[in-house]
């Protein structure tokens, strides 16, 4: 991308699919930051080192970015991978919950384009890989706001990359199926649960549990972010794994009625 060693700021690179990204981009050349809420425990190595970073606090943002640009005098790249998910019924779920979970996954990922922008494009060019989910494509009864937050992710990410092509900068998305990650800890949750809607959480468990357990490796969906970032000629959209690569195809090809009956069964509802 550059003559000189190319710099990328990771977010959410303590563990899972973060972690795998960093390692990967010092692999094939760049000097790497990796973030955390808490990097304080972290190990680095050469050609990677990490900085605390709340992507929900304009003042973390700030510092994150201003320590990457004071050490190394340029970005190329930033991997917005940092997220929470959600679980349970939209109704349970406080809208101070639903708004934490849109403050990280989708306003997070906008401060951080907003720091990292100005630099990008007086440089005349960087790379910005925001990490979204198949859940960006499709529903997911009781994730609601987890998917309302990566579709929104996704048609943000597609007009702001129109806005700063021109300038040599390039906003994609890589879209990852279930992966095997402490993804499930980290989960909002309803503070009161419903009657209403026990059968379909005990039935939502299930399904989770078994999509994670057989979910792709980090690794997997960390070596498309890494191809996303190098790519010479990036696409807008990288599914990631095969769940990810068929879900993708099923939501562009298959007839509304047909796409609908199969997240019912996929999800073990009545028809």
């Amino acid at each position: 991308m550059t003559a000189q060693q190319p710099v990328a700021l990771v977010t959410g690179a303590s563990s899972g699919i973060g972690k795998e990204v960093a390692l990967r981009l010092v692999d094939a050349g760049f000097q790497v930051v990796g973030t955390s809420r808490d990097a304080s425990a972290l190990t680095g190595r050469e050609g990677l080192t990490y900085v605390d970073l709340d992507v929900s606090s304009d003042a973390s943002v700030a510092a994150a970015v201003d320590h990457v640009l004071g050490r190394f005098a340029r970005l190329d790249v930033l991997v917005n991978n940092a997220g929470i998910g959600s679980a349970g019924a939209a109704e349970e779920l406080s809208v101070a919950q639903d708004r934490k979970v849109i403050d990280v996954n989708v306003v997070g990922v906008m401060r951080m384009m907003k720091a990292v922008l100005p630099q990008m494009r007086a440089q005349g060019q960087g790379r910005i890989v925001n990490v979204s989910s198949v859940a960006g494509l499709v529903p997911q009864p009781h994730m609601a706001v987890y998917v309302a937050s990566k579709h929104a992710l996704e048609g943000y990410s597609e007009s702001v990359d129109h806005e700063v092509r021109e300038y040599g900068v390039r906003v994609v998305l890589v879209e990852p199926g279930p992966t095997s990650t402490p993804f499930d800890a980290a989960m909002v949750r309803p503070d009161v649960l419903m009657p209403a809607y026990a059968q379909q959480r005990e039935t939502f468990a299930e399904v989770m549990a078994d999509s994670i357990k057989d979910g792709d490796d980090p690794a997997t969906v960390a070596k498309v972010i890494v191809a996303a970032v190098t790519d010479a000629k990036p696409r807008l959209r990288y599914p990631a794994g095969v769940t990810a690569g068929r879900v993708s195809a099923l939501r562009r090809f298959a007839p509304a009625r047909v796409f609908d009956k199969q997240i019912r069964k996929l999800n073990r509802f009545a028809a």
